[in-house]
């Protein structure tokens, strides 16, 4: 092999919230893997002590930095975005973020890289790269599927030729007939907001980087994989599921869930997570409660915290509560032969290991990316309904695409996870659990399906797998771009 190569050190710099930074410590783990690679992440003191039980090996350090709270009326401790439970604390700790810039790209500077890997959200790390004459590897947290439909909508603007906004249309020019309506679509791409601005500055940044960093494997989504690469043009490497590369996170859990898991026929229990970020009403509560009920099938939920009003008073501080209807904890501990119907998880679940368990049937899920990944590696249904973000967008992947879910039919999108929408009643829920649960050929198949995408999604992890090769192809460029470098100097 000649001699031996020179160590690389590669930056890490994750947006400060679960669904970002999770992977981003995850591609740490992946890269410093490999042989002669050191890792550095740069966060708050917060959110690195949030990841402190995290075992890291002696090449990922931390470095660490304060958010200026004080300057945008935000309390100690706030640093992450699961701890905006307003609409107005999030813009203060965007804001808040925003002033870090400085003092972020100093420490950038200062530690002298071979590599910025950056959350595709600090646009500006294009320029600290170039600057420093090195790679900047945008991380995307979502798919190429959203990449695609963004991209056309934006192009070919079909929603502008759509009088209502329940109407459906075709997303123009894709590999699949892709369905949507007005109401499923961001803000930003149906008419002009204050945020449409930073998402110019984000595309021209992908453009101008030295790639993208996708969380999927190429089996997964292949077409639009090379629809990314081929029509739009952007250089990117699939690398994931990344959190598969971590072996140590299925190892023993100690959880009173998992033990009740043990005692479940196969595929006889549904898994609920919204995520992190999301807040429903309490009416919201209530119908999922009697859908629960109604259904008859076990279950474990993880509840998110209610969205609580100000009460006509703007004055008053709105705050968060885990809540469930006074009758509902009754259900829960009904005992049914002897056995209780299921499990309500205030705050942190053991997600993984839950749903890699044998019992676990089905997962009505927010279709938040990460989520997605860990649902369709495990081999398990997905129930889909989004709520804000890019989650519209992934659940049309899972449903007229992969077809290896069935949707809730919530239609409209929201701005942020905290606003109030729409309430979805108790029969829509009740059928889609049903559809998924029940032992129907529709639920035969959608198992089938998403048990072929589990076998590829560990193959793809392995040596000679897509992933595996596509970390080893991008390693190899990124040397080869530093010994360049060090030839010219």
């Amino acid at each position: 092999m000649g001699q031996k190569s020179e160590q690389l050190h590669i930056i890490f710099l994750p947006y400060m919230a679960p669904g970002h930074m999770i992977p981003m410590v995850d591609i740490a783990r992946v890269f410093v893997s490999h042989s002669n690679i050191k890792a550095t992440i740069i966060t708050t003191p917060t959110n690195a002590s949030s990841m402190s039980s995290i075992k890291f090996e002696h090449k990922i350090t931390f470095l660490t930095t304060p958010l200026p709270l004080k300057d945008v009326g935000l309390p100690e401790g706030c640093e992450n975005l699961v701890s905006a439970s307003t609409r107005d604390i999030t813009f203060k700790l965007f804001r808040a973020i925003e002033m870090l810039h400085p003092k972020l790209e100093s420490m950038l500077v200062d530690n002298k890289p071979d590599v910025i890997v950056s959350d595709y959200l600090y646009p500006w790390t294009v320029d600290v790269a170039n600057r420093l004459g090195i790679p900047r590897l945008a991380f995307s947290g979502s798919c190429f599927f959203n990449n695609c439909i963004s991209h056309n909508l934006e192009k070919f603007r079909p929603h502008d030729r759509i009088e209502s906004e329940s109407q459906e249309f075709v997303v123009p020019n894709l590999p699949d007939a892709i369905n949507l309506t007005r109401s499923q679509l961001q803000d930003i791409v149906k008419g002009k907001t204050s945020f449409n601005a930073l998402f110019e500055r984000l595309k021209e940044a992908e453009k101008n980087s030295f790639g993208v960093l996708m969380n999927s494997f190429y089996e997964l989504e292949h077409d639009y994989a090379d629809y990314c690469r081929k029509e739009m043009g952007i250089k990117s490497w699939q690398i994931g599921p990344l959190f598969l590369f971590n072996k140590s996170i299925t190892s023993s859990i100690d959880h009173n869930c998992m033990q009740w898991l043990d005692s479940k026929m196969p595929k006889s229990v549904l898994y609920i997570c919204f995520g992190s970020l999301t807040r429903f009403t309490k009416s919201q509560h209530t119908e999922m409660a009697n859908a629960l009920k109604d259904s008859g099938c076990f279950f474990i939920w993880v509840l998110g915290k209610v969205l609580k009003s100000n009460d006509n008073d703007q004055t008053k501080e709105v705050t968060e509560e885990w809540w469930l209807p006074d009758w509902f904890e009754e259900i829960i501990t009904m005992k049914e032969n002897g056995d209780r119907l299921g499990f309500v998880i205030k705050g942190w679940a053991p997600q993984v290991p839950i749903l890699k368990h044998r019992a676990i049937g089905g997962f009505l899920t927010h279709c938040g990316w990460n989520s997605i990944l860990e649902g369709v590696s495990a081999g398990v249904p997905l129930i889909t309904w989004p709520v804000f973000a890019d989650q519209f967008y992934n659940e049309k992947l899972i449903t007229q695409v992969l077809k290896i879910g069935v949707e809730v039919g919530n239609v409209i999108w929201k701005a942020w996870a905290t606003d109030e929408t729409e309430v979805i009643k108790n029969e829509k829920i009740k059928t889609a659990i049903r559809r998924v649960m029940g032992g129907g050929e529709e639920a035969k198949e959608i198992r089938r399906k998403v048990k072929e995408l589990s076998d590829l999604a560990h193959k793809a992890i392995e040596k000679g797998g897509s992933s595996y090769n596509d970390i080893k192809a991008l390693l190899h460029v990124i040397r080869l771009h530093k010994q360049n470098k060090m030839l010219h100097n």
